[in-house]
């Protein structure tokens, strides 16, 4: 049973780094350092909306409207960290 949280651990950190790939990313397009117009960068970006949407949508669908201030990404991360803290803390329970 210790596998089984071994492996949800580490789908939860695959998850929070491509969070923060996204969100750098993001930071990076909107700041001129990356041009969307570059094969790769596109096809990156794409992937990264088309993984992360429904996910976003989901918790964008709560949030009040902050204009151009997207807390999703943000709150999406803190849900991954703050599960990861409880499966640490109950890890007797997978002995």
């Amino acid at each position: 049973m210790q596998s089984l949280l071994q492996i949800l651990l580490l789908i939860l950190d695959l998850a929070r780094f491509v969070i923060l790939a996204h969100i750098i990313m993001s930071w990076l397009i909107n700041f001129q350092v990356l041009n969307l117009r570059q094969p790769l960068v596109r096809q990156l970006w794409d992937g990264l909306n088309r993984l992360l949407a429904p996910i976003y949508d989901r918790v964008r669908a709560f949030l009040p409207s902050t204009g151009a201030l997207d807390l999703a990404p943000l709150l999406v991360l803190l849900a991954i960290i703050a599960l990861r803290i409880v499966l640490i803390n109950n890890a007797q329970a997978f002995l």
